[in-house]
């Protein structure tokens, strides 16, 4: 069946930087756009990045633009979310989520295109 596990989280201090990564397995990777999504406590998930399949293309949410990078590793069924200068607003929990179609829309992820999640990864950015 289909699954995706997330992996990398941690305890950072603000200015760090962590490297999420998440396996997918059950379904070709090649053929989906996968996203990353973000949920601190008491508020909605929301979409962070995403990256299309056969072009590579990535959308970023502005608050992350320029400090994380999605990338994918079809050959591993991998995709990566390397997150650089880290913020205290950066922490939650963090998960990797399949697309319903193989490209990403122009704007930041929305929960309605993902049809499959993984279990998630606490990322806390503290001093």
């Amino acid at each position: 069946q289909v699954q995706l596990v997330e992996s990398g989280g941690g305890l950072v201090q603000p200015g760090g930087s962590l490297r999420l990564s998440c396996a997918a397995s059950g379904f070709t990777l090649d053929n989906y756009g996968i996203g990353w999504f973000r949920q601190a406590p008491g508020k909605e998930r929301e979409g962070v990045s995403c990256i299309s399949s056969s072009t590579g293309g990535t959308v970023y949410a502005n608050s992350v633009k320029g400090r994380f990078t999605i990338s994918r590793d079809n050959a591993k069924d991998t995709v990566y979310l390397q997150m650089n200068s880290l913020k205290p607003e950066d922490t939650g929990v963090y998960y990797c989520a399949r697309n319903h179609n193989y490209y990403c829309s122009n704007f930041a992820p929305r929960k309605y295109e993902y049809d499959y999640w993984g279990q998630g990864t606490q990322v806390t950015v503290s001093s």
